[in-house]
């Protein structure tokens, strides 16, 4: 067969076609989905919506299809098709006009009437600029945006004089890939409107967030939504930056199942294509109008096999023995009115001259027991004495125990709370009161890469935390049955370790099928996301994995010494990158970042730096504000150069770049400064600048914060005008490569936004498009089976764009970086998390450097900015 590919959207969804049925591979035919002689066809009819509050300033095509035995006095069912392009075409792998007309015929289901509808563009309006797609801002989007937008914008047009049914289990909404997470989103959302979901392919996982629904799901175990599911993947599917597709929607199918949903999971061949759910779409649509279907029941094996201990973790009489001391119980400040036991492994081979290495243990107890499953005393005398891993001191500690809360069976009552919480509250516990204490009786080595820190379930996702955050003092992990689930927001790892800059940890992972699945998550799917996510990224991980058992001790202590050896290996491999599982649109740090580049100092022994711009040639300018001075670092030596004695917080060139235009909010006022000459003039007055952009036709447009306002200056007149007003604080401003899109970052708030640059610098279209990744508060609440708490505002502050169309976005956090639509592409951490992150800039040769203002230091660091080559 002859295959052909349409490109459905900018993000690189590819739907396959051919020219007979619906096939692949030879031919996979669907008579369902073929033209019958005597079957009645229905009628479709198109249009356009471009009439849009919910997304300002879109245009979207949309059609109708009303069976041919639609009878204007009886409802009819309803079935909403996002991406409708793709649903609706005659060749296509779905042809659902075709599917709809057999089956109907048959009563294989009721007379059902189907919208067709297109994500939303946002056609350019200025000279040079492009039309920009809305898809992923529409679909990927957790919330009820785009349910309100069906349910009181296009429906009711779409809709007009025909008569559909209003009960919600005759309405149903469909979608594939990022609308199929948008079907669910919507039916999540507004169950009252729509009581079934269809999705091809979808995109559970974290474009924009929606990695979190198989946690929103097990909540509602004790009323579950009025929602009937159908999902269909392929075991080949996406793996990439924004998450594992198969993993994500056989963890949702656990959540279903968990929760009592009445949902039906279908596994195909096949990757991220449109051939296998145009396949089964007959299937599925007469499974979701069937009311007595039966839902899928994935089931789970705990077993027992009988327990050995390893060779390894038997006492051996020709191998030296450590000793273990008992240290007195500690009362601890950081988790105040808590007390603990805990103990000191000394290896035999110790000396008081030579630093050991460090391995910390949570649930130290039961990991020192002699007689219990993991017996560490017992493996580490045997490891060590054979050279399999060096001298190391074992700190074991139990969690704290509220003297003033009662033990619940037989645990530590602040366990969870230690263990679970994400953060950096227990690795300071460790670095500031008990390694202290160890370092006063033993020597341990400084160096990150001789200290580890493991546990099992709950104690093995705080050693995780405590390497995550901390990763100047700990760069081994040992993870048995971690809890990587929502028990306290551990649910988040897998997506923040794919859009986080890789660090340098190296981590053991075990888990079993068997293992738990509860109200906070399925044990089992989350460290198989969990271990995808690391590989993806390139670190050193290892992940034994086995079928049966249960959430207990019996596979992982098996393989504890193989494990330690794996951990404590000297040889140091090379990261294995695979980015083949990203499609055309998706930027992954991975390509981002060249290896062994890292941070470097451009400029030290400033006040305050602020204000980086870049012109032509790459050079770069910047502001130290304390100093007063506006300095060009050059781009071919180096060398810096004052061009003016001027405090100021923003600063552009103006189109012909002979001049600097400043923000000057103290002075109330704009500012340029002749680059050749360095004499200053205002361009206006009366204004609280923060920072500016400057348009191809000269126009500056500035944030002035404490107004909540962007506001249009006109250089040649002063004149100053409101454009925009409404966001929190707005602070950072940049214009696309094209001209035709403004971002202004929002330093209270959570999202930077996105407009429409008009002619005459006018703004419309103004949404929300790019979320911020928020710090998490230590100060807050860590409520049990809630996300962690987070600030509420990302602090956004200056941005850059780089050649490719890149969006960088300081933060608190770091340098947040999104594609030309908005997604988070990830975020490079802070060099130095006590310094403020003000601005970037793109400088240097090529534009090719991120250099940051930090504190009293300017960064460089070299990046490949180019697209990767598909």
């Amino acid at each position: 067969m002859n295959l052909e590919k349409l490109l459905l959207t900018s993000v690189g969804i590819l739907f396959l076609f051919c020219e007979q049925g619906i096939c692949q591979e030879g031919s996979v035919q669907n008579s369902v989905g073929e033209v019958r002689k005597g079957v009645p066809q229905g009628n479709i009819t198109s249009g356009v919506f471009d009439q849009s509050s919910v997304y300002p300033g879109t245009r979207r095509e949309y059609s109708v299809y009303i069976p041919d035995q639609y009878k204007t006095d009886t409802p009819a069912n309803l079935m909403v098709f996002m991406d409708g392009r793709g649903y609706l075409k005659k060749n296509g792998a779905f042809r659902v006009p075709v599917v709809l007309d057999n089956l109907i015929d048959q009563e294989a289901i009721p007379v059902t009437v189907a919208v067709f509808v297109n994500p939303g563009t946002i056609a350019a309006k200025i000279d040079g600029a492009t039309t920009r797609s809305n898809r992923s801002f529409e679909f990927d989007s957790l919330g009820d945006r785009y349910a309100n937008f069906l349910i009181d914008e296009l429906l009711p047009v779409a809709l007009k004089g025909i008569n559909v049914s209003s009960d919600p289990a005759d309405r149903a909404v469909c979608g594939i890939s990022s609308s199929g997470i948008c079907a669910f989103t919507v039916a999540w959302e507004k169950p009252e409107q729509f009581g079934k979901v269809v999705s091809h392919i979808g995109s559970f996982t974290n474009i924009r967030g929606g990695w979190a629904y198989p946690g929103l799901v097990r909540k509602t175990k004790d009323d579950p939504k009025a929602i009937k599911v159908y999902l269909q993947d392929g075991r080949d599917d996406l793996n990439n930056l924004h998450g594992n597709w198969p993993l994500g929607n056989q963890d949702l199918a656990a959540a279903l199942q968990y929760a009592g949903y009445t949902y039906k999971l279908t596994m195909t061949d096949g990757g991220h294509s449109s051939k296998w759910g145009g396949e089964e779409l007959p299937t599925a649509l007469k499974w979701i109008w069937d009311d007595n279907a039966e839902s899928t029941n994935l089931p789970v094996v705990n077993t027992k096999p009988k327990w050995e201990p390893h060779p390894d973790a038997i006492v051996r009489d020709d191998v030296p023995q450590g000793t273990v001391e008992e240290m007195e119980p500690w009362s601890s400040k950081i988790f105040p009115g808590t007390t603990r036991q805990w103990a000191v492994y000394v290896p035999a081979q110790y000396r008081a001259d030579e630093p050991a290495a460090l391995m910390v243990f949570q649930d130290g107890e039961r990991m020192r027991n002699l007689n219990g499953r993991w017996r560490v005393p017992t493996v580490f005398d045997n490891l060590i004495a054979r050279g399999d891993m060096p001298p190391t001191i074992a700190v074991f500690l139990n969690p704290g125990n509220d003297l003033s809360k009662p033990q619940r069976k037989g645990r530590q009552s602040n366990r969870s709370f230690e263990y679970d919480s994400l953060g950096d509250r227990y690795s300071r516990f460790l670095l500031e009161e008990i390694l202290p204490e160890v370092k006063k009786r033993y020597s341990i080595s400084d160096d990150p890469s001789m200290r580890a820190i493991g546990g099992s379930s709950s104690g093995a996702i705080c050693a995780f935390t405590t390497a995550w955050e901390r990763t100047d003092q700990f760069r081994k992990v040992y993870s048995n049955v971690g809890s990587f689930t929502n028990i306290r927001g551990g649910d988040a790892y897998p997506s923040l370790v794919r859009k986080t800059e890789p660090k340098p940890i190296r981590v053991y992972m075990a888990d079993t099928s068997g293992d738990v699945d509860n109200a906070f998550g399925s044990w089992a799917w989350a460290n198989q996301r969990m271990a995808s996510s690391l590989k993806y990224m390139g670190y050193d991980t290892r992940f034994d994995w086995e079928e049966g058992y249960a959430h207990n001790a019996d596979f992982g202590s098996s393989k504890f010494p193989d494990a330690m050896k794996w951990l404590w290996r000297k040889e140091t491999p090379t990261p294995v990158i695979d980015t083949s599982g990203d499609l055309g649109g998706d930027l992954t740090l991975l390509n981002l970042l060249i290896p062994g580049e890292s941070w470097e100092i451009a400029a030290d022994n400033l006040g305050f730096a602020d204000g980086l711009c870049a012109d032509k040639e790459g050079n770069l300018y910047f502001c130290d504000m304390r100093s007063s001075s506006i300095i060009c670092l050059s781009v071919q030596d180096g060398s810096q150069r004052e061009i003016a004695k001027q405090s100021v917080s923003g600063l552009e060139l103006s189109p012909d770049g002979k001049l600097l235009y400043a923000c000057q909010g103290k002075q109330n006022r704009v500012i340029s400064i002749d680059i050749a000459t360095g004499d200053v003039k205002p361009i206006t007055t009366g204004v609280k600048p923060n920072d500016l952009a400057v348009t191809a036709d000269g126009m500056i447009l500035i944030t002035e914060t404490g107004a909540k306002q962007v506001t249009r200056i006109d250089p040649a007149t002063g004149k100053v005008t409101a454009v925009d007003t409404g966001i929190a604080k707005p602070n950072g401003i940049a214009l696309s490569n094209d001209g035709g899109t403004l971002a202004v970052s929002d330093h209270g708030g959570s999202h930077t936004w996105t407009f429409r640059v008009n002619h005459g610098a006018t703004l419309d279209a103004k949404m929300p498009t790019m979320p911020m990744r928020l710090r998490i508060d230590d100060k807050g609440k860590f409520d049990f089976n809630q996300p962690p708490p987070y600030v509420k505002s990302s602090r956004g502050d200056g941005m850059a764009v780089d050649k490719v169309g890149r969006y960088y976005i300081t933060s608190d956090l770091g340098v947040q970086i999104f594609d030309p639509t908005g997604r988070p592409c990830g975020v490079l951490p802070k060099v130095n998390a006590d310094q403020p992150l003000t601005t970037c800039m793109l400088a240097g040769r090529d534009h090719s450097t991120l250099f940051i203002a930090h504190g009293k230091r300017i960064y460089r660091r070299k990046l490949t900015v180019q697209k990767p080559k598909r």
